[in-house]
């Protein structure tokens, strides 16, 4: 099964998922379905990163917010699941294993 993190208004997302969908995928549109903390370090821990680098940090939130890149996974984890719009997008998971589509085609590999 696959499944990816989308969000329609996102380019990088679109061409992700007209890579995949021919392949049986679930979308979950993570803005208005958000992931929940657990759901998060799942998914760092499967795709092997640190909280930061699963995180859109040219995002104006995250600078509202006071968040830095030296702050611990456990704070930037808490603060993608209360702001789902800091999560780098998309994400794909399939199998135990996940990868951000940037590039696109760097979820082939998973799948």
């Amino acid at each position: 099964m696959i499944t990816i993190w989308h969000n329609p208004r996102c380019s990088k997302s679109r061409q992700t998922l007209a890579l995949i969908e021919d392949r049986g995928v679930t979308i979950r549109k993570y803005l208005e379905d958000a992931p929940s903390a657990d759901e998060i370090r799942a998914a760092r821990d499967m795709l092997g990163v640190k909280a930061i680098d699963m995180m859109r940090v040219k995002e104006a939130h995250f600078k509202e917010l006071g968040l830095s890149k030296s702050d611990d996974d456990e704070a930037l984890i808490a603060a993608m699941a209360e702001n789902p719009v800091l999560i780098e997008r998309p994400i794909v998971f399939s199998d135990g294993k996940a990868a951000i589509g940037r590039p696109p085609e760097a979820v082939l590999e998973i799948l």
